[in-house]
């Protein structure tokens, strides 16, 4: 069986129009069905045109925009394309459990958050801070005076090191001869040390040297930062007393200057409140 596509045409009835009634006769025309009809179909065919015009607007400004982006992506180097990927040092902070191992070279890494967290973990030696400097180790410390090896307390206080200063000036006074006499003749036992001193002095009164803890490491200058561990706060050192000019029994300048400040706030105080 074959179907075929019938059409079926609608034909309107004409209005039949009184005496009189002409000049409505073109109104009458323009509800005619079949211009209706055909005005619909054009109604369409714009609306279509239309979509289809968006359309192509609408994927021309989409072509435009990725190559514009493509043109702001090649204009970008790849300095500036690793800076954007590089993380913020404020949101590292944030993320770890201990922002004050944070360092500013952190966010510089492959793995921030790995490295921040291997600084972080207990009983971890961090690294020693001359890693990034461009002079050599202890370079710095060429031009600064050694300080002279001084004996140990415990030591010092057998004597043993003014028995010593005794016997090399006694040693420097001999003449030339007497020296190569010696030299061949040795007599031992010339200095008179007290050996049970020595051994109390070790074995008795020998007191620990001073040892770093675990993960202090030794930094250029370290010798010369001042210890606050062992200062208390509110002494004062004879140093500091007489640098301030403090007589002696007299409270520090600063408090003095709270006194005074403390005095005019009151004043200021009642003179708004009589007001």
């Amino acid at each position: 069986m074959v179907l075929e596509q019938v059409v079926i045409e609608y034909v309107p009835e004409k209005a039949e129009l009184e005496d009189g009634m002409d000049e409505f006769r073109s109104i009458f025309e323009k509800f005619n069905f079949l211009q209706s009809a055909g005005s619909e179909e054009n109604d369409k065919k714009d609306e279509s045109v239309q979509n289809a015009e968006a359309k192509k607007k609408a994927d021309s400004d989409s072509d435009s925009e990725d190559q514009e982006n493509e043109q702001k992506e090649k204009g970008v180097s790849n300095k500036k394309k690793k800076l954007q990927r590089r993380m913020k040092i404020a949101n590292l902070k944030q993320i770890c459990n201990r922002p004050d191992v944070v360092e500013v070279w952190d966010a510089t890494s492959a793995d921030p958050k790995l490295l921040v967290f291997l600084k972080s973990y207990r009983n971890t030696v961090p690294v020693p801070r001359h890693w990034c400097q461009k002079r050599k180790f202890l370079q710095g410390k060429r031009g600064i005076e050694k300080q002279p090896f001084q004996l140990p307390d415990f030591i010092a206080a057998t004597g043993i090191e003014k028995i010593r200063q005794a016997y090399i000036e006694k040693e420097d006074s001999k003449k030339l001869k007497q020296k190569q006499r010696e030299r061949m003749q040795p007599k031992m036992g010339k200095m008179d040390i007290d050996y049970q001193v020595l051994h109390d002095a070790f074995f008795k009164y020998q007191t620990k040297p001073k040892l770093t803890t675990h993960g202090d490491l030794y930094h250029e200058g370290k010798e010369f930062e001042v210890k606050l561990r062992e200062m208390k706060p509110g002494s004062l050192s004879q140093e500091l007393k007489e640098a301030l000019g403090m007589p002696e029994g007299a409270p520090p300048p600063w408090l003095i200057n709270m006194q005074v400040r403390l005095a005019d706030i009151l004043y200021m105080l009642k003179f708004t409140a009589s007001l």
